[in-house]
């Protein structure tokens, strides 16, 4: 380590890369002192945009010149290994943007190299760590949900917005280069927070994908399916994860099924509120509980506005938490804020998913 503070340095100046640098500058125990761009001017641009001394185009002369102590890789997934291994190589911790590697095996290799190089990784779980989870995660640990039995997950997707645009509008975009191209992109957002309560090894996975929008490209932009939903079966919980790109408005929540209570976390809204059963028989029982939801809501608002009032009420929440927890696991040789058994247990979901749909919507 280089002392009180960590240097960090930023390789891929996309938009998400802006993210990192803001939610670096917010914590005591680091700054970034350096970025990497193919393009040298996004680099220089991104630079200048968060007042960082050093920007370069070639990440080996940025290993050489600035010997960061961590690297966060915010470039497309298909560079991910490579640029990762490098850095670790050079001695860097790793920070690696979702998905970790296009393929499962290359995850694995990546790992592997980290622990043997005794250095730590993770990979951008953001939501992860937002606060709807980190409360659900208390609740449930509390046992006031009881046993997970069932666990249903959303995921809303606007391709009007614009890096659907983007995506849409480019049939060279590296995002139609992934196995599971748009869904590779984002299910990690949906398989953390399922798998986090499903806990078999390697569950039973059953995946149907379809393309709903109207076709009209005629090349392989017309090949990326909008609409994904998956099951999955583990010895005593099971799971529904659902990823659309249709549904108004695009929700984002998390509902929990215990033997005690359910639970919704909404990511949108970030709240965190249980069913209410009725307590009373009859037409008034089912009248009670309505009520006794707008309360949880309430409560659940003011605790934003408190959040917002003092200023923590981000949009990044759960990436600075990530960051802050990977950085004290290298400062303090602390375990990582994310297993490596559940990066790869999600891995190998995902390959799995991406097997069952391969070939759907094929432009011929």
């Amino acid at each position: 380590m280089t002392g009180e503070k960590l240097k960090v340095a930023v390789v891929g100046c996309g938009q998400i890369a802006d993210g990192h640098i803001s939610e670096i500058q917010k914590l005591d125990n680091a700054e970034v002192t350096a970025l990497c761009d193919r393009e040298p001017l996004m680099a220089e641009q991104a630079a200048v945009r968060h007042g960082i001394p050093g920007h370069y185009r070639l990440f080996e002369e940025l290993l050489e010149k600035e010997r960061p102590d961590v690297v966060h890789i915010t470039t497309p997934p298909q560079s991910h290994l490579p640029l990762a291994i490098q850095a670790i190589d050079a001695g860097c911790h790793v920070y690696v943007e979702k998905p970790l590697t296009p393929r499962y095996e290359e995850a694995e290799r990546l790992i592997a190299h980290a622990e043997k190089k005794n250095r730590k990784l993770t990979i951008g779980h953001i939501y992860y760590f937002d606060p709807p989870a980190l409360a659900l995660r208390d609740l449930f640990a509390s046992g006031a949900i009881g046993e997970a039995v069932h666990v249903e997950s959303f995921y809303g997707y606007n391709l009007a917005g614009p890096f659907g645009k983007a995506i849409l509008g480019d049939s060279k975009h590296w995002v139609h280069q992934l196995p599971g191209k748009l869904f590779h992109n984002n299910i990690d957002h949906l398989l953390n927070k399922v798998l986090e309560f499903v806990d078999d090894e390697r569950p039973m996975v059953v995946a149907h994908g379809e393309v709903r929008r109207t076709t009209r490209f005629g090349d392989i932009r017309d090949a990326m399916p909008d609409e994904l939903r998956i099951l999955i079966q583990g010895e005593s919980t099971s799971a529904y994860a659902t990823f659309s790109s249709h549904v108004k408005p695009a929700a984002h929540f998390l509902r929990l099924y215990g033997t005690k209570n359910i639970a919704h976390a909404d990511f949108v809204a970030r709240t965190l509120v249980l069913e209410q059963e009725p307590s009373l028989p009859s037409a008034l029982g089912r009248l009670l509980p309505a009520f006794g939801m707008a309360r949880q809501y309430r409560r659940e608002g003011w605790r934003n506005v408190r959040r917002f009032l003092r200023s923590d009420f981000h949009f990044f929440s759960g990436m600075n938490t990530l960051i802050s927890r990977f950085y004290d696991s290298i400062l303090d040789d602390a375990p990582l804020p994310i297993p490596y058994r559940d990066i790869l247990r999600i891995g190998w979901v995902m390959e799995e998913i991406f097997r069952q749909i391969d070939g759907l919507g094929e432009h011929s």
